[in-house]
Formats: structure tokens, sequence, C-alpha cells
């Protein structure tokens, strides 16, 4: 088997399960449009949170790292009609794109877009006492995804949901000696997920027209 046959298959889902949608293509179109690098969620990751959001009843959510906004739409069409998304994005240009995006999918009025770094923003909702959130996913610079989780059990309840995505990095994951700084923030994150009792957690290895990868779910006790 090869990447061909991952991506065959990969699109056969989406085709089955993801008709076409015209917000959720702009949005994908957007990064090349926008000179935004390609490295959203696919189409049938974005499902898979969107059914995740469903499935914990979330009515607030965090997404850390918008980048165009393809995941956020998924994730804000799982919210109630009283439902919020706040996600974090670094970087002025993309959350000028996202909130495009979003307007376009009728979605503004339930997602507020913040500017900053989000090992800068995530204290300010803490102190803020804006959460704790039902859903968190995590899908920003690899490096502090281990920073990033602890602020997420800080902004969680027990039930939260914490997704983190790219945890697998094309198996570099199992090389100790890796110097590249996304890898070795992976590794970080994953110790820490494996050691901390505070949640229940595993990784599903993912493979499809992203390449070979993983997205870490865990449940805060």
């Amino acid at each position: 088997m090869d990447q061909k046959i991952f991506e065959d298959v990969d699109k056969y889902i989406s085709n089955l399960f993801i008709p076409p949608d015209e917000a959720l293509t702009a949005a994908e179109q957007s990064h090349r449009l926008e000179n935004l690098p390609p490295i959203n969620v696919s189409p049938n990751l974005g499902k898979l949170l969107y059914l995740l959001a469903r499935l914990s009843n979330a009515k607030k959510i965090l997404e850390v790292g918008t980048l165009a906004g393809y995941s956020t739409i998924w994730m804000a069409r799982a919210l109630p009609e009283n439902g919020r998304l706040i996600t974090l994005e670094i970087d002025p240009h993309h959350a000028e794109v996202a909130e495009k995006n979003i307007d376009r999918a009728g979605l503004s009025s339930k997602v507020d877009i913040r500017i900053g770094k989000a090992i800068d923003l995530l204290p300010q909702l803490a102190q803020d006492k804006t959460g704790p959130f039902d859903m968190i996913f995590i899908d920003a610079d690899k490096p502090p995804y281990a920073e990033y989780f602890e602020w997420a059990l800080k902004l969680s309840r027990p039930g939260t949901l914490i997704i983190a995505d790219n945890v697998i990095r094309d198996g570099k994951v199992l090389d100790q000696n890796q110097e590249d700084p996304m890898v070795k923030g992976a590794q970080r994150f994953n110790k820490a997920l494996a050691e901390n009792r505070k949640v229940s957690a595993t990784i599903l290895q993912t493979i499809g027209v992203k390449e070979y990868d993983g997205m870490a779910i865990a449940i805060v006790e």
C-alpha cells in the first residue's frame, strides 16, 4: 500500500459523507489565494471535529490556531444557537482571511477571533475566567504544545474534551535524536499527555490526503 491508496480512500470517504459546501471550499481555496500554508485539517478530520463537538454537547469551544478558519467553521457549525467559539491566531493576515471565511459561512455571531501569541492569550483567558470550555482544539506551533496543554487544563472542567493535531509527525516522534523543533514539541506534548493523571487520553493515527500524522484526544477527569 502507498500514499496514493490512502489519498484515494480519504477522498472516497469525503465523497460519501461530506457533500459539496461553498463555505468550506472557499476556506480551503483561500490558502492558495491568500498565500497561506496548506496545513489546515483535511475534510474528514474537519467532519470528525464536528462530530466530536456534537458528541460532547459543546456550547463553548476554544481553538488554538485559526489559520484560514477551516476547522473553525466545522466546529462552530456544531454549536447550538447560543454557542460560542474563541479562536486564537498569531498572524493578523491569517486572522483577516479567517474572518472573511467565517463571515461567508454565516458564523460571525458565534466566533470570536483573538490576535496574538497563544502563550500570551491563554493566561488572559484564565485570568478573565473565560472558561471553562467544553472542547479545546490545539492546532498551532508545535514547540509549545505541552504548555498549551497545561493552559487547556486550567481552562477545562471535568468532562472537557481536549484535542491536539499533528502529534505523530510522519512517525518522526519515534526518533529520540530528532532535532526538528516541531517533532521535539510533539514528543514533549505526547509524554506530558501520557503522564498526566488529570486526563484519560489516546492518540489516533491519521492518514489520507494530509499524509501520515496523529490526533490526540483526551477527556478531563
